[in-house]
């Protein structure tokens, strides 16, 4: 059952919304950083306006000689004015104190030294103030205008906290006017430039996953030059690769399929073929007997090639499952199979420890060893050695890159013509009249496992190294 195609993020839950958030955030973010300093500047520049009228009562103070008393009615209007309960004066060590007739009972009172002005101090006086609920009588200190005097002012922080609300809320209003306008056009810049484009290229690879080989949903890309343009046209190329690429898969596997069906029906009639040639080769008559082993070798080779095709067409991509596998005795196994074992002619020597392991699927790698073993003994079987035995060897060794297998021939090497195209299927060939199939099946097989298969330069015979980056475990001995 076919999965269901994946869907863009509904408007409420895509990427515009989150930037849109995101700007309202940080725009609050820096109102709020600058709302704290406004604050404090508000609330001192408040407090100054009511020591401001203490000053002045002081300044009426001081004109007044001392055997004589201010008016009630005088002291009374200075105090409204200055919305306060008392002011008092001091100077020289003495205190002068003028308050309402019918001053309120004291509450408790919390003291505004307006002669600490760091923005710490203004700040901090500010919001407790703020969040005090104005229940408490403030108690504002400064200096008055002679030298060495000070004038206090008494009067309920009430007043105050209404005017900080009332700021707050005016300053929060505006902040989120100025906010929603901003984000909305920094949204509407980043929508148009950005968001749409992106929205665009993912809608697009989206439709073409679906149908990668509908060719009118490629990417036509804009004129841009910045990362968007540059992400449209490398979409556009890379999906113009892909549809020629699956379109030349699909010819290549139809054509496949009907070499498939031809080299087995050939096949079959080369079998039939063998059989009579098998037949003919029992009459007495002498050109038969001189032509036939002829033809039976050109038979074989003929279905040979057939069947290696096969096999090569119904090669999977079943992918390596790798366990712990003694090396030793994985090469003997491949040796068996490719023919080596009690040859008469070749000497095979297996020169790997029997304590290495490998973590490595033993059914692939069997595969890779028997096909490099088997175009080993055929090539030694091909060639004459003058003065020296026919010999394969498997050694082993670990460096940098990670673990070397090496298969080597004394044999006369490889032709200059067959390097070129060693690892291409029905093109690289080590002997005269192979396919090519069992290098390139071979190299496929060791790349699963995450590693290469080479060739090594040697100036006499051939030598293959299977490079891996699995790591050796070496095998307790048996006591």
């Amino acid at each position: 059952m076919r999965a269901s195609p994946p869907q863009l993020p509904s408007p409420f839950r895509g990427l515009s919304v989150k930037l849109l958030t995101a700007l309202m955030v940080v725009i609050l973010a820096v109102e709020i950083a600058v709302y704290l300093p406004s604050l404090a500047n508000y609330r001192a520049s408040w407090l100054d306006d009511r020591l401001r009228v203490g000053v002045v009562a002081a300044r009426v103070l001081d004109a007044v000689p001392d055997v004589m008393a201010l008016p009630r009615e005088l002291t009374d209007r200075l105090l409204r004015s200055a919305g306060a309960d008392a002011i008092v004066y001091r100077r020289e060590g003495q205190s002068q104190l003028i308050e309402l007739a019918d001053a309120p009972t004291p509450r408790e009172a919390v003291t505004a030294d307006m002669r600490m002005r760091d923005p710490i101090t203004l700040i901090g006086g500010a919001l407790d103030t703020l969040f005090s609920g104005g229940d408490r009588t403030l108690r504002i200190v400064g200096e008055g205008e002679l030298q060495e005097s000070l004038v206090e002012v008494l009067m309920p922080e009430r007043a105050l906290y209404l005017e900080l609300v009332t700021y707050s809320r005016n300053i929060l209003l505006l902040s989120l006017l100025i906010a929603a306008i901003t984000a909305l056009v920094l949204y509407v810049f980043i929508n148009v430039l950005v968001i749409q484009p992106a929205r665009r290229l993912t809608e697009n690879m989206l439709a073409f996953r679906q149908e990668p080989e509908n060719g009118t949903l490629i990417m036509v890309p804009s004129s841009r030059r910045d990362e968007i343009g540059v992400a449209q046209r490398e979409l556009a190329a890379m999906e113009t690769d892909l549809y020629t690429m699956l379109r030349q898969r699909r010819h290549l596997a139809d054509l496949g399929l009907a070499v498939a069906k031809i080299i087995h029906d050939l096949r079959n009639t080369l079998t039939s073929a063998q059989m009579l040639s098998d037949q003919v080769a029992t009459l007495d008559d002498p050109k038969v007997q001189r032509l036939a082993p002829r033809l039976v070798n050109t038979l074989d080779k003929a279905i040979s090639f057939a069947q290696s095709v096969l096999d090569y067409g119904r090669e999977s991509a079943t992918p390596p499952s790798p366990s712990r596998v003694a090396l030793k005795g994985l090469i003997d196994d491949a040796g068996f199979d490719a023919g080596l074992a009690g040859h008469p002619d070749i000497v095979f020597t297996n020169e790997v420890s029997a304590d290495i392991a490998l973590n490595v699927d033993a059914v692939q790698m069997t595969r890779v060893l028997v096909n490099l073993l088997k175009n080993a003994r055929q090539a030694l079987e091909q060639r004459t050695l003058e003065g020296r035995e026919p010999e394969i060897r498997v050694n082993f060794d670990q460096g940098a890159e990670g673990v070397v297998l090496g298969i080597e021939d004394n044999g006369p090497g490889l032709m200059p013509r067959a390097r070129d195209n060693l690892f291409v299927a029905f093109e690289g060939s080590a002997r005269s009249g192979g396919t090519g199939l069992g290098l390139a099946i071979a190299r496929e097989l060791t790349e699963g496992h995450g590693g290469r298969l080479r060739l090594a330069d040697r100036k006499t015979g051939t030598r293959f190294e299977i490079v891996l980056p699995s790591a050796v475990r070496r095998d307790e001995p048996n006591r």
